[in-house]
């Protein structure tokens, strides 16, 4: 069974692009999601096994979808145009995928987290 990923995105065209890129890796992938909100109703579902998170979501942060992520010991990666300077320090050892991003890089990005594709 493959993992099902979040992805957390509040533009449309990079939501569908991350959706691809993960579906042609052999992910299973959640609908999309734009909002803190929405993301949380969907980690509450109990079925997301890795989430790639835009920080700035319409002028919101993503942190407490971040926050709820560890506390559910879920690994993720965030995905911004801010590159690592956009991330908090307590965030650290989260990987920071800095936008543009090609396949090799989310690739590269996703070898960083503790779940894979053949993971269950």
């Amino acid at each position: 069974m493959s993992v099902r990923v979040l992805i957390v995105e509040d533009e449309s065209m990079i939501a569908m692009l991350t959706e691809d890129l993960l579906a042609d890796m052999g992910y299973d992938v959640a609908p999309p999601v734009a909002t803190v909100p929405a993301a949380l109703d969907v980690l509450a579902s109990g079925q997301i096994g890795m989430a790639v998170l835009d920080v700035n979501l319409a002028g919101t942060m993503s942190f407490p979808v971040a926050d709820a992520l560890q506390r559910s010991g879920i690994p993720f990666m965030f995905v911004t145009g801010y590159g690592r300077a956009g991330v908090p320090e307590q965030y650290h050892a989260v990987p920071v995928l800095k936008k543009p991003f090609r396949r090799r890089d989310l690739q590269a990005a996703l070898s960083g987290l503790q779940a894979g594709p053949d993971a269950s």
